[in-house]
C-alpha cells in the first residue's frame, strides 16, 4: 500500500478463522480495533470440524488438549463451561491404559505378554533418548532408533530379533501419529517437545465450539480466498477471490501447508527469517477413519485395540470414542506415507480395509460397520496437510521463528508458529493471542478474554 494513499478500511486484517485466527481477531476487536477475518472455507473453525449431521459430534479435525495441567486452553474450556470427556491417548504410550494388546500372529496377548510389552518399549525409549542426546545436526528420527535398536541387539541381555521389529514398528506408528509424517522425515529431535502433562481430554458437543463462539461476534467474511498481500511500511494490501482490503497490519493463520505450497503470493517476497522456516518445517497427513457398529463385538473396559508386528502393519491402533455418541464406534488413523495412500480410495475401499483388519484380530464377530466418517487433510485445498513437525534439518526454532513479525506490518499466528506447542489446539490458541499481543503492542488478558465471551452471550 503505497504512503499517501487513502486511509485503510481496518486496524488489522485476520486471514483465517480457525483458532489462532478467531482468538487474535477477537482479542483485537476486543481492544477496539477495526478487524475483519477473511476466511477461505464456507465456515468457523479451520482443521477444528465438527460433523453433527448424525445428531451426535463426531470431530473430523482436532480432537484432544493434549494434556490439561497449565493448559491455558483448558482454562478456556472452563470459563466457557464447555464439556469435556477425559480421554487420554493411550497408545501413544505403550500401558497407562486398558489396551487389547494383539501378537504378531493376531492373537490376543495375555497380562504377562502385555506387561513384557510395555517394559520392552521403556527400555527402548531409555536407548532412544541417549542416541538422541548424542545425534548430529542432520540425523533423522529413523538414524536415531535404528541406532537405540542396534544397541538393545548387543546388550547381553539382548532382546529377541521378533520384539525387536514389534519395538521398531511401534516406534514407526508413533511417529506417524504424532506428526503424521514418515519417521524418516522427522528430525532427530522432531519430539523433543511432545511432552504430555496430566490427563487429555475430548469435547463431546464438539471441539469447534471453541472457534465459533470466539467469532461469534466478529466481521468474518466466508469464501474469501487469500490470493495476494502486498506490504508496506504504512500498512497492508490483501487481494482475495472476491476483492481488496486494506489494513495498518495483517495477522496470517494459514496452515503451513498453504505457505509452503505457494498459495499465497507475498508482495515484496518474505524474507528469509520467515521463508526458510516455512521451506525447513513439515506438513505431515493424519487422517481419521471412525466406524461405527451395530454392537460392540471388543471386551467392555477397553480403552484401545492395538496390533503388533504384521496385522498392525497399517491400521494398528483403534480406540473406543463410543462414550461420545453412546453408540459403538471404533476410531483409527491413517497418517504418513499410509494416510496418503488411503487418501487415493474410496470410502468404501478404505472401509474394508480397516474392517479387513480388525477380522484378522477378531474373526467373524466384527460385524459390518453401519456408518463411518473418513478424512482427506492432505487433499485439503485450504490446509494442504493436518499440521506441522520438524522435518530433519530444521528445528523447533523454526516454529517461532515463522511467526514474524515481517517490517512491522505482517504477524503469522497457527499451531506451526508457536514452537513451545506445535501441531495442537493449544499452539494455535497461544500464538494467535501471542499475534495480538504484537500487533497491540501491550500484552493480554486471557481470563478477561473469556470472561468477555461469557458476558456477551448473556
Amino acid at each position: 500500500m503505497p504512503r499517501g494513499g487513502p486511509v485503510p478500511e481496518f486496524d488489522t486484517i485476520v486471514i483465517g478463522a480457525g483458532m489462532s485466527g478467531a482468538t487474535a481477531a477477537r482479542l483485537l476487536a476486543d481492544a477496539g480495533q477495526r478487524v475483519v477475518v477473511l476466511e477461505a472455507r464456507d465456515r468457523v473453525g479451520g482443521r477444528m470440524h465438527t460433523d453433527r449431521a448424525a445428531g451426535f459430534s463426531v470431530d473430523l479435525g482436532a480432537s484432544w488438549i493434549h494434556g490439561i495441567r497449565d493448559s491455558r486452553l483448558w482454562e478456556l474450556a472452563q470459563a466457557l463451561d464447555v464439556p469435556t470427556i477425559e480421554f487420554t491417548v493411550g497408545s501413544f504410550q505403550a500401558g497407562g491404559r486398558p489396551i487389547a494388546d494383539f501378537d504378531g500372529a493376531g492373537n490376543r496377548m495375555s497380562a504377562a505378554e502385555s506387561a513384557r510389552w510395555v517394559a520392552d518399549v521403556a527400555t527402548a525409549d531409555r536407548a532412544l533418548e541417549e542416541a538422541i542426546s548424542r545425534s548430529a545436526p542432520g540425523d533423522t528420527y529413523l538414524d536415531v532408533t535404528e541406532r537405540a535398536l542396534d544397541a538393545l541387539e548387543r546388550r547381553e541381555d539382548a532382546l529377541d530379533p521378533e520384539r525387536i521389529d514389534e519395538i521398531r514398528e511401534f516406534f514407526r506408528h508413533r511417529v506417524e501419529e504424532q506428526c503424521g509424517a514418515w519417521i524418516g522425515d522427522l528430525d532427530a529431535h522432531g519430539l523433543d517437545e511432545d511432552a504430555i502433562d496430566g490427563d487429555e481430554v475430548v469435547f463431546p458437543q464438539g471441539y469447534d465450539e471453541l472457534p465459533q463462539r470466539i467469532a461469534a461476534e466478529l466481521d468474518v467474511r466466508l469464501e474469501q480466498v487469500v490470493r495476494r498481500i502486498a506490504r508496506a511500511a504504512d500498512g497492508v494490501r490483501v487481494e482475495t477471490d472476491r476483492g481488496v482490503f486494506t489494513a495498518a497490519q495483517a495477522v496470517v493463520t494459514v496452515p503451513l501447508g498453504v505457505l509452503k505450497a505457494g498459495a499465497i503470493a507475498f508482495e515484496p517476497s518474505l524474507p528469509a527469517e520467515v521463508a526458510d522456516p516455512i521451506a525447513r518445517l513439515g506438513m505431515g497427513v493424519f487422517n481419521k477413519v471412525f466406524l461405527q457398529f451395530p454392537e460392540r463385538f471388543w471386551e467392555d473396559g477397553v480403552y484401545a485395540i492395538r496390533a503388533l508386528g504384521e496385522p498392525g502393519e497399517h491400521w494398528h491402533s483403534w480406540y473406543d470414542v463410543s462414550a461420545i455418541s453412546g453408540l459403538p464406534t471404533l476410531l483409527t488413523f491413517a497418517a504418513g506415507p499410509f494416510g496418503r495412500h488411503v487418501q487415493t480410495l474410496t470410502d468404501d475401499e478404505a472401509a474394508a480395509d480397516a474392517v479387513a483388519a480388525l477380522r484378522r484380530l477378531y474373526g467373524a464377530a466384527v460385524p459390518d460397520p453401519v456408518a463411518r466418517w473418513i478424512t482427506r487433510w492432505g487433499e485439503d485445498p485450504f490446509s494442504h496437510g493436518s499440521y506441522s513437525h520438524v522435518a530433519a534439518g530444521a528445528s523447533h526454532h523454526d516454529h517461532d521463528a515463522l511467526a514474524g513479525p515481517v517490517d512491522g506490518v505482517l504477524h503469522f499466528a497457527g499451531e506451526a508458529t508457536w514452537g513451545e506447542e506445535p501441531a495442537t489446539v493449544g499452539g494455535a490458541y497461544a500464538s494467535g493471542a501471542r499475534a495480538a499481543e504484537r500487533v497491540l503492542g501491550r500484552p493480554v488478558d486471557l481470563a478477561a478474554f473469556a470472561e468477555g465471551i461469557r458476558r456477551s452471550e448473556v
